[in-house]
């Protein structure tokens, strides 16, 4: 019964304490849990069911009419963080006339049935507004120099829940106990000399759109909290022009040092924006694994190089006169200095999206987007994603 009258969020919290599966419905979570109670669960298991349960139903509250009292119970959030009306959308309880409820004591088996009554009452009287789908399927671009181990949370819309203008939402996620001792042995000397985890927890922000995959973009005024702690965000945004908001460049957020590095408490991350006309975004967390321009490099040399025929063939086409043109191309020059590094090339790479001969040197090319991944070819200025790249035999 306990099982039963969680959330998506507990469930998903038991699933990952006791090492299971915990993406899916919540018809699949409820009945892989179910399975976990029925199959016979260890100690440790039935204490934090238990311990879920008094979070969900704290038995400081006689009836509703104490509503103080649900939100320590269902986050240990300072009091000054937020306001109360999001707390206890979150904790699943909506604000009820205390005369809808009679008071029973606490040990009385009979509470719970009468707050899932109350609810369902309180939701029959109230007309549902149109929400936009929690999971729309949206793809985000993938990043060259991060691995994707796991979802924490999928992409979700921050939906708009009142009609002031900043607007907050909150998320749970929890790690598995094997996800928290890969982030936890892999502190490692990143470049430059500081120390940082390289399986990183990731949190990602981009317009709710489905038509192709998005790059990182953030809501105006975007505040992030994780356990209640201010995230720093990256990159100050230029001064306002004209007295509009000029928008920060989006990017991935590394929000792993604020995260609880244990498997036994859920952690909470609560993002507030202002709401645009006609832009809606998404948030997405996931466990990424951070790779250097080393790795990068290593890579792109096991995908080969390109046979030097291909160059050739290239040059001939270059060279064939056409007969629609007046000017015939009689020459081509191509420089052995890398144009970014005013070098000498030593891997001559360039992107299969590119029509020219020149090449530039693909380890400085790595180093460059490791410290602002631009992509843009040096040469002609266009788009050189990782993905396209090849080395020039």
């Amino acid at each position: 019964n306990m099982v039963s009258s969680f959330r998506v969020s507990e469930l998903q919290v038991l699933l990952g304490f006791a090492g299971r599966n915990k993406s899916g419905r919540k018809h699949d979570l409820l009945m892989r849990a179910l399975h976990l109670v029925k199959s016979g669960c260890s100690p440790a298991v039935q204490i934090k069911i238990r311990e879920l349960y008094r979070r969900r139903y704290p038995r400081t509250i006689e009836g509703l009419s104490d509503l103080s009292a649900i939100k320590p119970a269902a986050f240990n959030l300072d009091s000054s963080s937020s306001p109360v009306e999001p707390d206890l959308a979150v904790s699943g309880i909506h604000p009820l006339p205390s005369t809808s409820v009679t008071p029973q004591s606490p040990s009385s088996p009979v509470r719970s049935v009468l707050l899932q009554d109350a609810k369902s009452h309180f939701e029959m009287q109230q007309p549902s507004p149109p929400v936009p789908p929690v999971h729309p399927d949206v793809q985000l671009k993938s990043l060259p120099f991060y691995d994707v181990l796991d979802v924490l949370i999928k992409p979700t819309s921050l939906v708009q829940s009142s009609i002031q203008r900043f607007q907050e939402k909150f998320f749970i996620f929890a790690l598995t106990p094997q996800q928290v001792r890969e982030i936890c042995i892999s502190r490692d000397f990143l470049p430059g000399g500081r120390r940082d985890y390289t399986v990183q927890v990731q949190l990602r922000l981009c317009l709710a759109e489905t038509s192709c995959p998005q790059e990182d973009n953030y809501p105006n005024s975007l505040c992030i909290k994780v356990n209640g702690k201010l995230f720093p965000l990256p990159g100050y945004a230029p001064p306002p022009k004209n007295g509009i908001e000029q928008k920060r460049p989006g990017r991935p957020l590394n929000i792993t040092s604020l995260v609880r590095l244990s498997s036994a408490v859920p952690n909470q991350i609560s993002i507030s924006w202002a709401s645009e006309i006609g832009k809606s975004y998404s948030m997405s967390v996931y466990l990424v694994r951070q790779l250097t321009s080393a790795m990068l490099l290593q890579r792109l040399k096991l995908k080969g190089i390109r046979n030097p025929d291909h160059s050739r063939a290239l040059i001939k086409e270059k060279l064939t006169a056409d007969p629609d043109s007046e000017i015939a191309t009689t020459s081509l020059r191509v420089s052995l200095m890398c144009p970014l590094g005013k070098m000498r090339l030593t891997i001559p790479c360039r992107a299969v999206t590119c029509t020219h001969l020149q090449c530039f040197d693909a380890a400085l090319y790595l180093q460059m987007n490791e410290k602002k991944p631009t992509w843009i070819c040096p040469v002609c200025d266009k788009k050189a994603a990782y993905e396209s790249l090849i080395l020039d035999g």
